[in-house]
């Protein structure tokens, strides 16, 4: 399970590759993005593959079917209901035959699938395909690894009516699909689309391979797929208060970037190029000063409007630097922007203000911490007493 951070959107179940599993590199980096967009992912292994019981010599595309309806009546149980399904490859084609028969599924999305499901066997050899019709079982190469494979789903793969299927989804479909797929050809996007009925949509993934083996293409399948299902997303009736102001977790994406959860909104802090990050977030100390600025600006525009001054905007810049040998080595420089007519005597004023705002004294006093190990809840104030503090301020 990929917990979903700040707002719970909806839930998801996402279906693996053919030969792949619940932890392939595209399918956990996807879980996790949509994680941080609020929708909440299973993962899980089909028979024979991962950490799954059963041998995939004894597999099926009907029980992997089966297998998705078994997780969402699981999900279901746990009060975490799932309107999206997900799937890469083969498991784009099983999550197609799964949705028709749950009434939750509001919408399916594709990455990289199959139109006919016997294309699957377009991966055997002939000479392979040969022995297991005549032997009942070869074992065959497929993705540069050994398997097993039993004449059971060679038959079953070749049954699939994948095409009724999809003319007779009722769904929203995304088929999101890279040109370039030398696994899965791209001509199988284009049957998908032209079988299924509208509301559908098409994504290309430019120059993405069929494993979607680059982050960027993850990235943006995940992004895209979050966007599109938003209408689609059955979310909880009512949502916990917040046990923590901010949560930042490990992505295990580089080396530094952690997924920020504050409230209803997850963003991306990470550590510059230069130092070894992915440059793909704020870092700690550009959060500290963007707290900063926003705060000054929050207090003079409620100290602008207390007075009924002519304040059209308030721009604040904040830069953080270290002067070593100084008793308090770390020096913020604030500048602060005006725009109004306003005298010589009130913008005095506002720069008194500024100094009064809440996240300047906190920084100008300092602080007090309680660290202990363990998992939240961490005791916090409730965002009126914040707000209580900004009314003082500018009293």
């Amino acid at each position: 399970m990929e917990m979903p951070g700040g707002r719970v959107r909806g839930w998801a179940i996402f279906a693996h590759c053919f030969t792949c599993g619940k932890d392939n590199r595209a399918a956990v980096r996807i879980a996790r993005l949509l994680a941080r967009h609020g929708i909440g992912v299973l993962r899980f292994d089909f028979a024979g593959l991962g950490e799954s019981e059963g041998d995939f010599a004894d597999s099926r595309f009907s029980f992997d079917v089966q297998d998705l309806r078994a997780a969402a009546e699981a999900l279901e149980q746990q009060g975490r209901t799932a309107s999206l399904l997900i799937g890469h490859s083969l498991g784009g084609a099983a999550a197609i035959a799964a949705a028709a028969t749950l009434p939750s599924i509001r919408a399916v999305a594709t990455v990289n699938s199959p139109f006919d499901v016997s294309h699957t066997l377009h991966q055997f050899d002939p000479a392979s395909l040969a022995v297991i019709d005549a032997e009942g079982a070869a074992d065959v190469l497929l993705a540069g690894r050994r398997f097993r494979v039993g004449r059971g789903l060679i038959d079953d793969l070749r049954e699939q009516d994948q095409g009724a299927r999809i003319a007779a989804l009722r769904r929203p479909l995304l088929v999101m699909h890279a040109p370039l797929d030398d696994t899965v050809g791209i001509e199988n996007a284009t049957k998908i689309y032209v079988a299924a009925r509208h509301p559908k949509s098409f994504v290309s993934l430019d120059d993405a391979d069929h494993l979607l083996s680059r982050p960027q293409d993850v990235e943006r399948v995940g992004s895209m797929i979050a966007a599109w299902a938003a209408p689609y997303l059955t979310a909880p009736a009512s949502a916990p208060e917040p046990s923590v102001d901010a949560e930042a977790e490990e992505t295990r994406d580089g080396k530094f970037q952690v997924a920020i959860t504050s409230g209803d909104h997850v963003f991306l802090a990470d550590e510059p190029v230069s130092v070894g990050g992915l440059g793909s977030g704020p870092s700690p100390f550009d959060l500290l000063s963007a707290a900063l600025a926003a705060c000054t600006t929050m207090t003079l525009r409620l100290y602008a409007d207390n007075k009924n001054w002519p304040v059209s905007r308030i721009r604040t810049a904040v830069g953080h630097q270290k002067e070593a040998g100084h008793p308090q080595p770390d020096l913020f420089n604030v500048r602060i922007a005006v725009e109004g007519a306003l005298d010589d005597e009130q913008r005095a004023r506002i720069l008194e203000i500024a100094e009064r705002c809440p996240v300047h004294r906190t920084l100008e006093r300092g602080a007090r911490f309680s660290t202990v190990a363990g998992d939240p809840p961490a005791p916090c104030e409730r965002p009126e007493a914040h707000m209580d503090a900004m009314d003082r301020a500018v009293e």
